[in-house]
C-alpha cells in the first residue's frame, strides 16, 4: 500500500509541478504577491500534491470497484423500470456529493438572493438534471443508441431553451454548472457504472459504450440550470467582489489553512457519507463482496476522503486568492494583452493538474487495452484546454465577444465530428468535457478570469465575461480528443493495410 502511495504520489508531483513553476515564474516576474499569500500558495502546491496523490488511490480502491459492480449488478436484474431508478437516485446523490458545484454555487451568490432556498435551490437543480440524464444514459446502453443522436438532440434542446432565457449571465452560470458537475467526487462512480453496464453486453460495441455517462451527466445541468431561470425569472445577475484575505504573518496563514481544513472535512464528509450509506444498502441487499474486499473498500474511502480535503483546501485556500490577483494584474499591463497567452500556457498544464483527468485517463488506456496511452490523452486535452482559455481571455479583453458567438460553432464542430470518429473516441471526447473543468477551473482559472474582468471593466460584467470559462474548457476536448480519434483511426486502417499487403504476398508466395 506504501508503495502505491507513494507512486501515485509521484504521478500527481509530476501533474501540478509545471502549473506550479508558471504561477512562481508569474509571480517573480510580472504579478508580485505579498508574502502571505505567497506562503499560502507554496502550502498549497504541496497539498494539492498529496491531496491527489491520495485522492486517486482511494478512487481505485473503492469508488471504481462499486460503481463497477452496481452497474454490473443492475444490468444483470434485467428490470427496465429498477435501472432507470437507481441510476436517478445516484444521479442525485453523486452530484449533491461533488464539492465542485458548491464552489460554484458559492460564487453565484445572486442566484441564491433570488430564491427561497438560496445556494441550495441551484445545487438541487444542477442534482435533479444529472439524476435525469444519468439514467438516459444508463438506458441508452441498455438499448442500444448511438449516443451521438442523443447528444445532437439535447445539445439542440439546450440552445434552444437558451434563446427563451432572457439574462445572458445566465447563459455562463448554465453552461459553467455542466462543466463542473463533473468532478473528482462524479467521475469515478460515473464511468465506474458505465463500465459495469457495457460489460454484461456480449457485443462487440459493448466496449464504446461503456463511455458516455459523464457526456450526458453533462447536459442534464445546463439544461436544468436554463429552466431554472426561465421559472424563476432570474435576470441582472451582479457577482459580489469580495475583499482578499490580509495574511500578515504566518499566523494568519495558520488560520487560513485551519478553517479550511475544517470547512472542507465537513463538505467531503457530507459528499461521501450518502455514498456509503447506498453502497451499505447495497451490500445487505446483494451481498456482492467479501471480508477482504469491503476492508479493502473501507480503505479506499479513507484515502479519498484526506485526498479530497487535502486538494481541496491547497486548492481554495492556496490557489484562488492567487488566481485572482494574478488576474488583476495582468489585467492592468497592456490592455490586458498579455492575458491571452499566459491564459493558454496556464491552460495546456492545469488540465493535469485535474485529479478527474487521471481516473478517466487510467479507465481510458484500461477499457482500450492499451491502444489509446493515458499520454495521447494527455497531450490532447491539454492543447484542447488551451486553446479553450485562450478564447475565454480574448472575451475578458474584447467584451463585445457573445459567449454563444464560440459555444454555438464549437458544439456544431463538435457534433458533426461524431459522424467521422470511432464512436468509442466519442464517448470518450464528450465524456473528457465533463473532467476536464474540475477543481482547478473553479478554484484558480475562474478567480483569475473574475479578477482580469474586474480591474477591465467593473463587477457589473463578471457574469457574462468572466464566467463561461469553464463551459469553454468544457467544450475544448469535444473537438480535440475526437481530431485524436480521427488521426487514431487513420493509423489503425493504414497499419491494417500494410498487414493485408505482406499478408497477401506470404499467400501468394505458398500458392506458387
Amino acid at each position: 500500500m506504501t508503495k502505491a502511495l507513494r507512486d501515485k504520489i509521484i504521478e500527481s508531483l509530476t501533474s501540478i509541478i509545471p502549473i506550479a513553476l508558471i504561477v512562481f515564474a508569474l509571480c517573480m516576474a510580472l504579478t508580485p504577491l505579498d508574502t502571505g499569500t505567497f506562503v499560502l500558495f507554496i502550502i498549497g502546491v504541496f497539498l494539492l500534491i498529496v491531496g491527489m496523490g491520495c485522492f486517486t488511490l482511494g478512487a481505485d480502491m473503492s469508488m471504481l470497484v462499486i460503481g463497477e459492480k452496481m452497474g454490473t449488478s443492475m444490468t444483470r436484474s434485467r428490470k427496465i423500470w429498477l435501472i432507470a431508478l437507481l441510476s436517478f437516485i445516484i444521479g442525485i446523490i453523486v452530484t449533491i456529493a461533488e464539492p465542485d458545484l458548491q464552489i460554484l454555487a458559492e460564487q453565484v451568490e445572486t442566484v441564491a438572493e433570488q430564491t427561497v432556498l438560496g445556494n441550495y435551490l441551484l445545487i438541487l437543480t444542477v442534482a435533479v438534471g444529472v439524476g435525469i440524464f444519468l439514467m438516459i444514459a444508463m438506458l441508452r446502453i441498455v438499448f442500444r443508441i448511438r449516443l451521438s443522436y442523443i447528444l445532437m438532440f439535447f445539445y439542440v434542446a439546450a440552445f434552444v431553451v437558451c434563446l427563451t432565457c432572457v439574462d445572458q449571465g445566465f447563459w455562463a452560470v448554465a453552461f459553467d454548472s455542466g462543466g463542473v458537475t463533473t468532478g473528482p467526487m462524479t467521475v469515478p462512480f460515473i464511468m465506474s457504472l458505465g463500465v459495469g453496464v457495457a460489460s454484461i453486453r456480449s457485443d462487440k460495441k459493448g466496449q464504446d459504450d461503456s463511455f458516455g455517462l459523464v457526456a450526458l451527466s453533462s447536459v442534464g445541468p445546463i439544461i436544468a440550470v436554463l429552466v431554472l431561470g426561465i421559472v424563476f425569472k432570474i435576470e441582472n445577475l451582479e457577482y459580489p467582489m469580495e475583499k482578499l484575505p490580509e495574511i500578515l504573518d504566518t499566523r494568519d496563514v495558520m488560520w487560513e489553512y485551519l478553517y479550511g481544513f475544517g470547512d472542507y472535512s465537513k463538505e467531503v464528509a457530507i459528499a461521501i457519507s450518502p455514498i456509503i450509506a447506498f453502497f451499505m444498502i447495497f451490500q445487505i441487499v446483494t451481498r456482492s463482496f467479501r471480508k477482504k474486499q469491503l476492508l479493502r473498500i473501507l480503505f479506499g474511502f479513507i484515502y479519498t476522503f484526506v485526498g479530497l480535503v487535502l486538494f481541496l483546501t491547497g486548492a481554495n485556500v492556496g490557489f484562488m486568492p492567487v488566481g485572482r490577483q494574478i488576474g488583476e494584474e495582468l489585467a492592468s499591463m497592456l490592455s490586458g494583452g498579455l492575458l491571452i497567452p499566459v491564459g493558454m500556457l496556464i491552460g495546456y498544464f492545469v488540465v493535469a493538474a485535474e485529479p478527474a483527468v487521471h481516473v478517466l485517463n487510467k479507465q481510458v488506456e484500461r477499457m482500450s487495452a492499451g491502444a489509446i496511452k493515458s499520454s495521447a490523452m494527455k497531450k490532447g486535452l491539454c492543447i484542447g484546454v488551451c486553446v479553450a482559455l485562450g478564447f475565454a481571455m480574448l472575451r475578458i479583453v474584447v467584451p463585445q465577444i457573445n459567449l454563444m458567438y464560440i459555444l454555438v460553432p464549437g458544439y456544431v464542430i463538435a457534433l458533426v465530428l461524431t459522424f467521422f470518429t470511432p464512436p468509442l473516441f466519442t464517448g470518450i471526447a464528450f465524456d473528457s468535457g465533463g473532467v476536464a473543468s474540475g477543481a482547478m477551473v473553479s478554484s484558480f482559472v475562474l478567480p483569475m478570469a473574475i479578477g482580469a474582468c474586474h480591474e477591465l471593466w467593473g463587477s457589473e460584467m463578471i457574469m457574462t465575461q468572466a464566467f463561461g470559462c469553464v463551459a469553454l474548457v468544457a467544450l475544448a476536448p469535444l473537438i480535440s480528443i475526437q481530431v485524436l480519434g480521427i488521426v487514431y483511426k487513420r493509423k489503425t486502417n493504414k497499419i491494417k493495410r500494410k498487414f493485408l499487403s505482406v499478408e497477401d504476398r506470404i499467400l501468394e508466395y505458398t500458392v506458387d
